[in-house]
């Protein structure tokens, strides 16, 4: 496998893959052809009335639906035999393909997690004003059997989304200005270059620092850039020599940034759980207690390790603040602080933490 990584493979992607171990990839985010062939016809801008530049690559064209669909099914076929168990599979099309590559790849056995739509926020408008401006691309993540487990840094992308729950429709700027990469006249080089901002995303909500990222349609080299940058490694496959040479002297000048701020690395599920009881067991609590809201409402922490309320019964922490608050569910850890007898409040999740700390080695027991 070591003379796969971090390299920029000429060649048909299936080929390929063929030649690389079971199990042997961490996530691969397949930004394939699309098979959008739009026809002779040109587009003209309205108004200044020039050609507005489409896909007509000769990568992009297939005989037949039927063709296309063959293709998509022995692309994913290698690309499941090589992922990890535990690994993360991404794919992006448009509605020309998108459901096309989603029924085959439940045919072949992944199992879908998301759809993530990516609104671009400044999409190519719909020049001859006859359908809808095509302002989204779809982004399938799904992983190769519905029992592996797999990895999502929910707390990195909170923390990317400012300290909100992540959402499947992602906002982005579509690839322009000094990012896109030119070829020897200026033009743009690929079509279909997909934003950094965009593979940042992919990568850091679904893969761990050292994990392999493969992109076997890897043109102008997003992916292998964007893995480099967030240090992971990285393994791209075009068959076009002229996206293969581009992506490596892209390549070859990412240097790898800081993540120490940007990476939470451990989820909170992952962390040393801990009952509410043992804060009464270690005497950080009593019985008999007093525990207060955020809006002052007081409860009483009973033998049981439950909380007391008058007129809302008893309950434990997490039924009692929902109950406070008239929803579903809460986080009692994150909504009780306890009274102590000399007035001042100290919030349950600050004792829970210590507690952590005893158990990991870090703080001795007081």
């Amino acid at each position: 496998m070591d003379k796969f990584l971090n390299q920029i493979l000429s060649g048909d992607c299936i080929e390929i893959m063929r030649k690389m171990p079971d199990a042997s990839v961490d996530a691969i985010f397949a930004d394939s052809p699309y098979n959008l062939q739009l026809g002779e016809k040109t587009l003209y801008r309205p108004e200044d009335q020039t050609a507005a530049r489409a896909v007509r690559d000769e990568w992009d064209s297939f005989e037949s639906p039927a063709a296309y669909n063959d293709f998509c099914r022995d692309w994913l076929r290698e690309c499941k035999r090589i992922l990890k168990p535990t690994g993360a599979m991404w794919a992006i099309g448009s509605y020309h393909n998108i459901f096309q590559i989603g029924a085959i790849m439940q045919e072949l056995g992944f199992w879908i997690l998301n759809d993530i739509v990516w609104v671009k926020t400044n999409p190519m408008p719909n020049f001859r004003g006859t359908r809808f401006t095509n302002a989204h691309e779809t982004l399938i993540w799904a992983t190769p059997t519905k029992t592996g487990k797999y990895t999502f840094n929910y707390e990195t992308m909170k923390k990317l989304n400012g300290g909100k729950q992540m959402r499947s429709d992602w906002n982005l700027d579509i690839c322009l200005g000094h990012e896109r990469i030119k070829d020897e006249n200026g033009k743009s080089l690929h079509n279909t270059q997909k934003p950094l901002s965009l593979l940042h995303r992919v990568i850091l909500s679904s893969t761990k620092p050292g994990d392999i990222i493969l992109d076997p349609f890897v043109g102008s080299g997003t992916t292998a850039a964007a893995a480099k940058e967030l240090g992971r490694q990285f393994i791209g496959i075009d068959r076009e020599e002229t996206y293969v040479n581009a992506a490596r002297k892209r390549v070859a000048d990412v240097t790898p940034i800081d993540l120490t701020d940007i990476e939470v690395t451990k989820p909170k599920r992952e962390e040393i759980r801990v009952a509410f009881r043992e804060l009464i067991d270690a005497g950080l609590l009593y019985v008999g207690q007093t525990l207060v809201s955020p809006r002052g409402e007081r409860v009483m922490i009973t033998h049981d390790a439950q909380l007391a309320h008058t007129l809302y019964g008893k309950a434990s922490i997490h039924v009692m603040a929902a109950k406070m608050q008239h929803s579903v569910s809460f986080n009692g850890w994150d909504y009780w602080s306890a009274q102590k007898r000399d007035g001042t409040l100290v919030p349950i999740n600050d004792l829970r933490k210590y507690i952590r700390d005893v158990k990991s080695g870090i703080k001795k027991a007081a």
